[in-house]
């Protein structure tokens, strides 16, 4: 039975993503967001994990102390900022690298599909903002990548889906980087 539940949720989540994506222009690359989840390292553990009410690999990573389905996924999916590290060549550190805006987009409308997902009728457009600044993920990314993001969140709040989601379509690569406060 988790088996089911969890291949529905996954699906429901990827077509919520597909769904926004075409709505931010990328409709293209929506249609290959989270395929790694279907894959057996992916899958099976999540189905094992499956609770429907938040993400599989928050338990296995409670269980193990570590996600093995997540640091599978986060290496094969460009719209997650923790494949967006590298080192630097300046100090030799792994330090975040700027994300091409594409990726940006797909991590926005994955963000606003997963919490849809797990908040069902409770959602509310400030809870994407909410688990972002929680989880106090700005940290991981380069500066750039983190005011643009923060700027589609915010004007989800202020404006809704359906002005954000044209502003969204309309932010071009040049406009990537600029002072978004």
């Amino acid at each position: 039975m988790k088996l089911i539940k969890h291949f529905i949720t996954i699906t429901r989540h990827r077509h919520k993503v597909i769904s926004i994506c075409f709505k931010l222009g990328i409709g293209f690359q929506g249609l290959f967001h989270d395929l790694s989840k279907y894959s057996f390292s992916e899958f099976f553990v999540g189905a094992k994990y499956y609770q429907g009410n938040r993400s599989p690999n928050v338990v296995e990573r409670e269980v193990k102390g570590y996600s093995s389905a997540w640091l599978h996924h986060k290496g094969r999916n460009k719209h997650h900022v923790e494949y967006w590290r590298d080192i630097n060549p300046l100090t030799d550190k792994y330090e975040p690298v700027k994300m091409p805006l594409k990726y940006v987009k797909e991590m926005f409308a994955d963000r606003i599909a997963a919490t849809k997902i797990y908040k069902g009728k409770n959602y509310k457009p400030s809870d994407v903002m909410a688990y972002y600044l929680s989880k106090e993920s700005q940290l991981k990314m380069h500066n750039d990548t983190s005011r643009v993001l923060e700027l589609f969140m915010q004007m989800l709040i202020d404006k809704g889906e359906k002005e954000t989601f044209k502003f969204v379509k309309k932010f071009k690569e040049e406009d990537y980087g600029k002072n978004c406060s």
